[in-house]
């Protein structure tokens, strides 16, 4: 089954452009002019990836991204923004966005990002989207993180480390493994960004006096074991 992509973007010379590209390329393609409309349509139908326009006249691609996520839909969502400030790309990227491209953007770029951004798409481990390691629960598609009764409150990129580690228990992961699942391609390798994001989710999952379970293995990597 070719896999379904969701381009919602109020320019039609953009969304013309990219179903026809991403047609071209294998993807199944739907449209949606408005953030109301693409809310309605993915409501409807799934998607394995939405594009999503920042910039968009009632409801922008923020907020479209936000209740996206409230309402559970976990496809990657790829912004496009004409602004390239941090302050809003950080924004996007913690209201659940994945990845962003600054407009106007290479296409042979944008096809680059959907296949990172495909290839990084978790597999479900259980029936019901949810995860369990000791004292934990992870529901992937309600985005929400439970520890021995408590509701743990994670950034979209902590979210996805957490996830990434519980579908694999016991199993060190190296650095370069990590970087590649979590934020694809596009990163520096000499960037401490990885070790910033660890310690972060370690110090929310260690809050209420729960034992560390992400642990660091000198030399190789990280892994998720129950050791203290």
């Amino acid at each position: 089954m070719r896999p379904h992509i969701v381009v919602i973007d109020d320019d039609d010379k953009i969304t013309s452009l990219l179903r026809r590209s991403l047609a071209f390329e294998g993807y199944e393609v739907t449209t949606a002019h408005d953030g109301a409309d693409g809310i309605r349509l993915l409501g409807e139908k799934n998607a394995e990836l939405i594009i999503l326009d920042v910039m968009m006249p009632k409801l922008d691609g923020w907020e479209v991204c936000r209740r996206l996520r409230e309402a559970g839909i976990s496809a990657p969502v790829l912004l496009l923004t004409a602004r390239d400030e941090v302050q809003d790309r950080v924004k996007g990227l913690d209201l659940g966005a994945d990845d962003y491209l600054v407009k106007p953007f290479a296409l042979e770029e944008l096809m680059a990002r959907v296949r990172a951004l495909l290839r990084r798409r978790p597999e479900r481990a259980e029936e019901d989207g949810r995860l369990r390691f000791e004292d934990v629960t992870l529901d992937y598609d309600g985005r929400e993180t439970i520890r021995d009764g408590k509701r743990i409150e994670l950034t979209a990129k902590e979210f996805d480390l957490l996830h990434l580690f519980m579908q694999n228990p016991k199993r060190v992961l190296s650095r370069d493994q990590i970087m590649e699942r979590i934020w694809g391609y596009d990163y520096s390798g000499e960037s401490n960004v990885l070790e910033v994001y660890v310690a972060m989710l370690r110090q929310k999952m260690e809050e209420h006096g729960g034992k560390r379970i992400i642990q660091t293995v000198r030399g190789a990597g990280y892994v998720l074991k129950g050791d203290s």
